[in-house]
């Protein structure tokens, strides 16, 4: 399972708030109730996080196994 639970120590340690990030930078709303769920993201926007926060993929996600992964 994709944790996002990296990006909210990141944002903290930023000078941006999830205000900035949608009212400044354009990231929607339903965006940051998808980071606050857990809930897949694109890579674009995954992209477009670390362009605003000067960082890097996994200071934003990180994987962590669960019972709930799909079997492939």
């Amino acid at each position: 399972m994709i944790n996002y639970q990296p990006f909210w120590n990141t944002l903290n340690s930023s000078s941006e708030s999830t205000y900035t990030l949608i009212n400044k930078h354009h990231i929607s709303s339903s965006t940051i109730d998808k980071l606050r769920k857990n809930k897949p993201l694109n890579t674009t926007t995954i992209n477009d996080l670390c362009r605003i926060l000067q960082c890097q993929v996994n200071d934003i996600a990180q994987y962590v196994p669960s019972e709930d992964d799909q079997y492939l």
